[in-house]
């Protein structure tokens, strides 16, 4: 049986959720990874109004399209973020220019966001977690022999009361590993689980996009954590290194041609899908494949409308017997 194909709703934010989920189901989508952001998913809603998931369910239901995983990143990634006036707007008004107020705010709807998934009838929500140690990518000035323990027990300090609500509602948190987030590569993603006594809760969105441009095999990370894939985002980079820019892509905005690497429609990089869903096979992964659509140089409608024909062509069972078991059973 093939996994769903879904459509993450995040970059799709401007659309209201009836018109996106027209969209979806004329393009092929099996559902939506429903952003808590807009009308495409209210937590406080969920929460309180006792006919608001059903409703939620019965509308998409009307245009052929389930829901697998919810994603609140935003509020995710005040948890742990230095929170200056980028996040203002992501908190209530009250909140603004308040960076503690904002991550305790975020700390609580978190617990929320496990609640409402709950209520909605999904076990898995996908997200951020921030970082208070991310500056300390480059360590100058130098760092002291505990400041990276510091952040990863930060994180464990303000994370774990939330996957332990996580885990008294049946939900699971997916860290999508990221940079800016306590976890953006295979050694990080280790200290991050070590740091919260492997809970049952954490595991990881798994976006080989991410991977790829930092030159970290994608592979190898389905590989090294085979029960902590959660949730699979297909999201495809490309790396421009022409000498002139890095992988730190010089402070260039994203689809400027000078960066060293961009975000490209999945199929249309360098992410080596075949060899994804072959270890997905074999961790017998079968939760959904989400397209989160993210290309600057390509109409996203026809992106969308092209992601779900690739990743349908591209997924594939694995085998339910070997070539070798087929050859014998016909004897020598």
């Amino acid at each position: 049986m093939s996994r769903p194909v879904t459509l993450f709703t995040g970059q799709w934010g401007d659309l209201p959720i009836l018109e996106l989920a027209d969209k979806c189901s004329r393009w092929g989508y099996d559902g939506l990874e429903l952003s808590c952001s807009g009308d495409h998913f209210d937590v406080a809603k969920a929460i309180n109004e006792a006919t608001y998931c059903q409703k939620h369910k019965e509308l998409l239901a009307g245009k052929n399209l389930s829901v697998w995983a919810i994603s609140n990143h935003a509020v995710g990634q005040m948890v742990l973020d230095p929170n200056d006036h980028r996040s203002d707007a992501w908190v209530p008004k009250e909140l603004a220019g308040d960076a503690e107020g904002k991550s305790a705010w975020a700390v609580e709807e978190m617990k929320r966001t496990a609640k409402a998934a709950r209520l909605f009838g999904v076990d898995v929500v996908n997200g951020f977690t921030g970082s208070s140690i991310w500056r300390y990518i480059y360590p100058w000035p130098p760092l002291g022999p505990d400041d990276i323990k510091k952040g990863y027990d930060l994180f464990a300090e303000k994370w774990g009361p939330i996957f332990d609500e996580f885990n008294a509602n049946g939900v699971r948190f997916a860290l999508e590993v990221h940079p800016s987030e306590i976890a953006f590569d295979l050694y990080s993603a280790r200290m991050a689980l070590d740091a919260v006594g492997n809970h049952p809760a954490f595991g990881f969105n798994f976006d080989p996009s991410h991977l790829l441009w930092q030159m970290v095999d994608p592979v190898q990370f389905i590989r090294e954590f085979p029960d902590r894939i959660f949730h699979v985002h297909v999201k495809d980079a490309a790396t421009m290194l022409d000498g002139r820019a890095g992988i730190l892509s010089s402070h260039l905005p994203f689809g400027d041609p000078r960066r060293g690497w961009d975000f490209r429609s999945p199929g249309r990089g360098e992410v080596n899908f075949e060899e994804i869903i072959r270890a997905l096979n074999q961790i017998g992964y079968q939760g959904p494949l989400s397209v989160e659509w993210e290309d600057s140089g390509m109409d996203r409608e026809h992106g969308a409308a092209e992601a779900v024909r690739f990743v349908r062509e591209l997924d594939f069972p694995p085998s339910s017997i070997s070539f070798e078991a087929a050859l014998a059973s016909r004897g020598k």
